[in-house]
């Protein structure tokens, strides 16, 4: 009788560490998208903002301006803008996968200081042809001045603490969401999983609707 207790007594311990590892691992798992928001925000309090700060549509775009893919899109983000003016904003989030890339984020974080960041980055993006394979970017500088930056101010600050914290974030971000590829386009937490124009058009479309 006191075998038969024990191995029962046994079997039902052996249920309940089997149940609470497997709570454990489920909750490691993080697969789905709300998980990883919550653990790691798309949108910071530093983030650059480009449209109203209170708009009800929100484009949070993971990208790198050293990439070719992105410069082919920054122009179609713009029209998504201009197109609903009052009901979208854009949010960018810096991801370094390619030569130059972090100093030309350096070039647009100084821009972002001196109340140029808008004229500096459409500008860099239309240059980048012209630097994406140099490691000091010095078309980007070039295209930077063009549109406004004062380049002895940024090249004094570039190398801040503020701007090295930005640089670490958006790293860890990036790391911790699982960006593996640029642009990666969030609208109001959404993935655009066709990246396309038209894709993304059609479902910043579908959340300004949503609002009517």
């Amino acid at each position: 009788m006191q075998t038969r207790t024990l191995v029962i007594s046994l079997l039902l311990f052996c249920l309940v560490v089997f149940a609470g590892a497997f709570v454990i691992y489920d909750r490691s798992q993080g697969t789905n998208e709300p998980a990883v928001v919550e653990k790691t925000p798309l949108v910071r309090d530093y983030s650059p903002v480009i449209g109203p700060e209170d708009a009800p549509v929100t484009i949070v775009e993971f990208f790198d301006p050293s990439c070719e893919g992105c410069r082919a899109m920054h122009p179609y983000v713009k029209q998504i803008q201009a197109a609903y003016p009052d009901n979208v904003r854009l949010v960018l989030r810096y991801v370094l996968f390619h030569k130059g890339s972090e100093e030309a984020v350096r070039i647009l974080e100084t821009a972002r200081e001196q109340g140029v960041y808008e004229p500096v980055l459409d500008a860099v993006m239309e240059a980048q042809p012209k630097w994406h394979d140099d490691p000091k970017v010095a078309a980007a500088w070039d295209a930077a001045a063009s549109a406004g930056l004062d380049v002895e101010a940024a090249r004094a600050g570039m190398n801040s603490p503020e701007i090295d914290g930005i640089i670490q974030q958006d790293a860890a971000d990036v790391k911790a969401v699982g960006i593996s590829g640029t642009p990666t386009f969030y609208v109001n937490g959404d993935i655009l999983s066709r990246l396309g124009p038209q894709e993304l058009y059609d479902l910043v479309t579908s959340k300004v609707e949503s609002l009517e």
